[in-house]
Parts: structure tokens; C-alpha cells; sequence
């Protein structure tokens, strides 16, 4: 929740209206799927040890996610741009549907990275309120 209502501020910031979309949105910065499997990581260390087995298991539970977030999903975002300008050219001689495939479900390198550094930094701060 943390990661996309960050997305929110930052698309009010940048077109001064708030667009609540942006709550269930795939892909921009930062990643919200980083953000929470870096999160579960983070409070699976903090509340069972950084050595324990299932902080392990978090951890590549998050790296698995990070990387289908940045490769896989970003490939198909690719594809997705690719594929619209084959049909807006299309379109012009011939009869295709005009519905868009979504381009923004993949991310960055950097918006994995801020999602990891916001799920982590969430994490922190929640067992602190939490765990006094």
C-alpha cells in the first residue's frame, strides 16, 4: 500500500490531480510487488532471526518476484507497445479492433530497486510501531 500510494503522490505531484487508479495500478515507481515481497522478507528477519530458514525462503520468494518484475513482465510490456504500433498502422487500411494492450506491467531495474528499498525501509518502521 505503501509503494502505490507513493505512485499516487508522485503522478499528483507531477499532474496536479490525484488519480486513486493508481491503487491498483501495474508497473511505474516503485515496483509495489518489490515493495512487498521485500517487506514479508524484512519482518520474516525480523520476527523468527536473519538466520532462520523461513527468512530464507523469503528471500527467494523475493528475488523470484523482483526478477519476473523486471524481466518477464517488463519483455511483455515490450511487446505490448510493439504490438499497439503494428495495429495503429493497421488500422489505416484495414479493420482491427482499436482496443489497446496495456504496456505498463513490467518495471526498471530502478523501480525494482526502490520497491525493494520501500518494502524493506515499511518493514522497519511497522516492527518499531509494532514491537516496541
Amino acid at each position: 500500500m505503501v509503494a502505490q500510494a507513493a505512485k499516487m503522490a508522485c503522478s499528483l505531484l507531477e499532474t496536479k490531480r490525484l488519480d486513486f487508479s493508481y491503487m491498483v495500478s501495474t508497473g511505474g515507481m516503485p515496483s509495489a510487488h518489490s515493495a512487498m515481497v521485500c517487506s514479508l522478507a524484512t519482518s520474516l528477519g525480523l520476527c523468527m532471526g536473519f538466520d532462520s530458514a523461513i527468512f530464507a525462503l523469503g528471500c527467494a520468494f523475493a528475488m523470484v518476484v523482483m526478477f519476473d518484475a523486471q524481466s518477464v513482465r517488463a519483455a511483455a510490456g515490450e511487446q505490448a507497445t510493439l504490438l499497439n504500433q503494428i495495429v495503429d498502422e493497421l488500422l489505416h487500411e484495414h479493420h482491427l479492433s482499436e482496443k489497446k494492450l496495456k504496456e505498463l506491467l513490467g518495471h526498471t531495474r530502478l523501480e525494482v530497486f526502490m520497491g525493494m528499498l520501500t518494502g524493506i525501509a515499511t518493514a522497519f518502521a511497522s516492527f518499531r510501531f509494532i514491537h516496541p
